[in-house]
C-alpha cells in the first residue's frame, strides 16, 4: 500500500486549514475549490485545524481523484473506535481516497497532556485490532522516535513545519520505503520586508508550542532564533519567498534531501479564512 500510497499522492500537494471549514455556507465554495486544486494536478489535500474524516469526505465527494488526508487529526481528540467507523465508511464509498494523518498534538493545548508517545502506539494498537491498514495512515513526525514508529507502524511521516536539514534526517531513520511527505510554506511575495513580515506574523503561534521550537533546535537553531517572533535565519528557513525561481528551488530542496511528496501551504497576508485559490494556480504554475 505504501508504493501506491506515494504514487496517488504525485510530488505535489496542497496544506489548508481553511478548506476544513464547518461553515456551512461555504461547501460550495470549498467544494469547488477541491476540484479546482484536482484540475491543477496537485496530488493531494492536507486538512489542517485538528481535522477528522468528517471534514473531507465532502471534498473526496466532490472531486474524482485527488487525495483527501487529515493533517492533523490528534489523538486525544477522537476516540478510535469512531475513527475506525469514519475510515470504513469513507473507504466503501470512496476506496483509495482518504489518508488519516494522526499525530499526538501539543502539551499546552491538551488537558492532561502526558507520554505522548505510549499514547500513539495504544492508538494504533485499537487501529490495528478495528482493522484499519497500517498503509493509510501516517503520523506527524518530527523527533526521532515518531518518525521510527511512522516507518514500522503506518505508511510513514507527513512532519509539519520543518526544513529540508530535517527531511534529510527523516529519510535517514524511515529508509527508502516509507513515505515521507514534509508540509513547507510559501509566501508568493519578492520584497524580502513583506515577505518575512507576513511569515513572522503567521509562525508567531507556532513559536509558543514546544515540540516545534524543541524541534528547531535538534536542527541547529538557537534559542534567539525561536524567540522575537522568530529570526530572520529562522524564517528563511522554514518559509519559501522571492522570486519563482527561487521559490521553486527551495521546494526543490525537499525532493533532493529525500521527501517523497511536500505539502504546500500558502500563506498570505489575510486573516479572513478567504481561500487563496489565485496563490493556488500561480503555485501549480511555476511548479509545473
Amino acid at each position: 500500500m505504501t508504493t501506491s500510497l506515494k504514487e496517488n499522492l504525485g510530488r505535489y500537494g496542497v496544506w489548508s486549514g481553511e478548506l476544513r471549514s464547518e461553515d456551512p455556507d461555504r461547501r460550495g465554495e470549498l467544494n469547488e475549490a477541491a476540484a479546482e486544486l484536482e484540475e491543477l494536478g496537485y496530488g493531494a489535500v492536507w486538512l489542517g485545524g485538528n481535522s477528522t474524516v468528517d471534514h473531507a469526505a465532502p471534498l473526496i465527494g466532490a472531486t474524482r481523484r485527488i487525495t483527501v488526508g487529515t493533517s492533523i487529526q490528534s489523538v486525544w481528540q477522537q476516540d478510535s473506535a469512531t475513527t475506525a467507523a469514519g475510515f470504513a465508511e469513507i473507504e466503501t464509498a470512496h476506496p483509495g481516497r482518504f489518508v488519516l494523518g494522526l499525530g499526538v498534538s501539543h502539551g499546552p493545548l491538551v488537558k492532561n497532556y502526558q507520554r505522548p508517545y505510549a499514547a500513539m502506539t495504544g492508538y494504533l494498537d485499537e487501529l490495528d485490532t478495528a482493522g484499519v491498514p497500517a498503509g493509510r495512515r501516517v503520523l506527524a513526525a518530527l523527533g526521532p522516535r515518531i518518525l521510527a514508529l511512522s516507518g514500522d507502524r503506518a505508511a510513514g511521516a507527513i512532519p509539519y513545519l520543518v526544513t529540508p536539514e530535517h527531511t534529510a534526517r527523516a529519510r535517514e531513520i524511515l529508509g527508502e520505503g516509507p513515505l515521507l511527505a514534509p508540509e513547507f510554506k510559501v509566501v508568493l511575495e519578492t520584497d524580502p520586508s513583506r515577505a518575512r513580515e507576513t511569515a513572522r506574523a503567521y509562525l508567531a503561534r507556532y513559536l509558543e508550542l514546544p515540540n516545534y521550537t524543541d524541534n528547531f533546535l535538534r536542527l541547529g537553531f538557537t534559542e534567539a532564533d525561536v524567540t522575537g517572533g522568530g529570526s530572520d535565519r529562522l524564517i528563511d528557513a522554514v518559509f519559501a519567498w522571492g522570486d519563482e525561481t527561487r521559490i521553486r528551488e527551495r521546494v526543490t530542496a525537499f525532493h533532493e534531501a529525500g521527501a517523497d511528496h511536500v505539502a504546500l501551504q500558502v500563506v498570505t497576508d489575510g486573516t479572513d479564512g478567504t481561500l487563496p485559490r489565485e496563490e493556488w494556480r500561480r503555485l501549480a504554475s511555476l511548479l509545473a
